[in-house]
């Protein structure tokens, strides 16, 4: 009789799909890091749109300041009978100029920080592996949205776009002043012949010499004086300020490397709240649960009841007073949440409390 060998097939063990951790969930939706991703690309593309229509606002002005100063330039120069004032007058006119390009500056600022926040702490970051944003990456994003601020200031603003472009077109104006004064009609005897032409209507030709003479020195300051700021991130600056300096330590003992340009000048919005609940334990451990922050109970008693009560402090940021009131709500409805601005937090998850 034959028998029949068999053999069982041996299966390959099957990898237990290990679930995908949310990064963020909302009344039962969960974002998986891919969907994130995704969002923070098409964030990061609307954030671009934004600056470059920002920065082709920046160019037409420029523009027109180009336009009317060779307009009057031609005018100017074309006819003899045509008074000086009017160079005058388009100098002004580029000064206006100049006051609207520094406001539209700070708009592209604006959303250049928030590009460049993208740029270097999570697209940069992503390229490195371990992928290991900057800590405070997000929160610096998030206090953007939420409570936005231009990044610089207007004297900064003003200053760049001076030494950018509109010095020299001031540079430009002063000196087709000065010739249009000097050759029209025929050139003068003498200096004081040339001061008599300087004169605009009542205004004499020494004041007109010194009112001059004051403004370009005050252009000359203000683009002197505002060298040193570079707070802006849409110029070509460098990431840190200072390539050569050494890393100082952290409170934990890690580096944290150089001082970022892109750190606002202020900082982050810290606020303080305070809790009163009658369910302070169950608020307070949902509080610890999902803002990880730390919370101290206190004793109060309520003058209109005469009941003792508990209120809870608790130290945190802008970006987490919706997170703070979803979970008071959570436990204890009825309580009562008041958020107020501190003016400094340090330790405990914000700034180190000794300086290394």
């Amino acid at each position: 009789m034959a028998v029949k060998s068999s053999t069982k097939a041996r299966s390959k063990p099957k990898k237990e799909e290990v679930p995908e951790e949310p990064v963020w969930t909302y009344r039962g939706y969960h974002l998986k890091t891919s969907e994130f991703v995704t969002a923070m690309v098409h964030f990061f593309r609307a954030e671009i749109q934004r600056a470059n229509v920002w920065r082709q606002r920046l160019d037409t002005t420029t523009n027109w300041a180009v336009v009317a100063t060779g307009a009057t330039l031609s005018i100017a120069f074309g006819q003899s009978s045509v008074h000086h004032s009017v160079i005058l007058l388009n100098t002004l006119l580029v000064l206006w100029f100049l006051f609207i390009e520094a406001r539209r500056y700070r708009y592209y600022e604006l959303w250049s920080y928030r590009v460049r926040l993208m740029e270097t702490d999570f697209y940069a970051a992503m390229l490195v592996p371990p992928f290991h944003p900057s800590p405070e990456w997000a929160e610096n994003l998030a206090e953007s949205l939420l409570t936005p601020s231009f990044p610089i200031s207007v004297w900064e603003a003003f200053g760049r776009r001076l030494r950018r472009n509109y010095f020299w077109i001031f540079l430009i104006l002063y000196a087709s002043w000065v010739a249009k004064i000097w050759l029209f009609p025929t050139a003068p005897v003498n200096v004081q012949q040339f001061i008599g032409r300087a004169s605009v209507g009542p205004v004499s030709g020494e004041i007109m010499i010194g009112l001059g003479f004051l403004f370009y020195l005050f252009l000359t300051v203000f683009a002197v004086a505002t060298v040193n700021m570079t707070r802006a991130t849409g110029e070509v600056l460098p990431r840190f300020g200072d390539e050569t300096a050494p890393a100082a330590p952290s409170q934990e003992g890690k580096h944290t490397g150089l001082r970022a340009l892109l750190v606002p000048r202020r900082r982050r919005r810290q606020l303080l709240a305070f809790i009163i609940t009658d369910k302070a334990e169950t608020v307070s451990n949902r509080i610890l649960t999902d803002l990880k922050r730390g919370v101290t109970s206190m004793q109060g008693k309520g003058m209109y009841t005469g009941r003792d009560r508990s209120i809870l402090m608790c130290a945190l940021t802008i970006t987490e007073v919706h997170n703070l009131k979803s979970a008071v709500a959570k436990e204890d409805p009825q309580a009562v949440v008041i958020v107020s601005p501190a003016q400094e937090v340090f330790g405990g998850g914000f700034a180190p409390l000794e300086e290394k």
